[in-house]
């Protein structure tokens, strides 16, 4: 099914971030991928302790620096300034991805072409020809992080869902995916379904199921999002 796209309705990009950042338990080992899931960092709350992991060899780093005091040899994998924080540390890239594969990483972040209903995840190609590779670390983070979360616009700009029954582009990973944030709604993959746990102000389940290309059900406890303007 498709829709029209969507236009200052809903959550934005922020407020998406916002979202994501209140739900990340205190203590948390957590990777962002490179794009909208880089904004969760902004918006963690000030009494929460997170570590967040690159992909290229660091682990617990700060955000980004002001333009003054830019140091061009602390990057995270998505090539943007970082600053250091106390226990800032880092290693081969190699061991980095030992940390992933091995499980040690707590809650990644990642943008999304397309979800299905079943967890699917596709984020790295349309598999056009002309498409240019660029998976990244994400194929080794959909399997080896114990909860993988997607932060998406909810249709593309041609105004076509995302969240479909069954992904069409090449597969990232395979029954991964544990949690949606989208410019809609909050919406967790559970049991071949795609079930909506919180709307974004203004919007209604009739309007995110017209707009998801798979099963939607409500939540038990589904209720508005309350966030700030951002």
């Amino acid at each position: 099914m498709t829709g029209t796209p969507e236009k200052k309705v809903g959550l934005s990009r922020n407020q998406m971030a916002w979202c994501a950042a209140q739900d990340i338990p205190d203590g948390s080992m957590v990777n962002l991928g490179i794009g909208m899931p880089e904004k969760v960092a902004e918006y963690l709350p000030a009494d929460r302790d997170v570590f967040y992991h690159s992909e290229n060899g660091i682990l617990g780093f700060g955000p980004s620096p002001a333009e003054d005091s830019i140091d061009l040899e602390l990057i995270n994998a998505g090539k943007k300034p970082i600053t250091e924080i106390a226990g800032t540390s880092y290693f081969h890239h190699a061991d980095s991805f030992a940390m992933i594969r091995g499980g040690h990483i707590d809650i990644c972040f990642l943008g999304a072409m397309q979800i299905a209903e079943n967890g699917d995840l596709a984020n790295w190609s349309t598999g056009a020809a002309d498409a240019i590779p660029g998976v990244g670390g994400a194929m080794d983070l959909a399997v080896g992080a114990k909860s993988v979360v997607v932060l998406t616009d909810h249709v593309t700009k041609k105004g076509e869902p995302k969240l479909v029954e069954r992904c069409t582009y090449p597969l990232t990973g395979e029954k991964c995916i544990n949690r949606i944030y989208s410019n809609l709604a909050i919406i967790d993959v559970d049991a071949n379904a795609f079930v909506v746990q919180a709307l974004a102000p203004g919007v209604t389940l009739e309007r995110v199921t017209e707009l998801t290309a798979g099963q939607v059900r409500a939540g038990d406890n589904l209720h508005t999002i309350e966030c700030p303007e951002l």
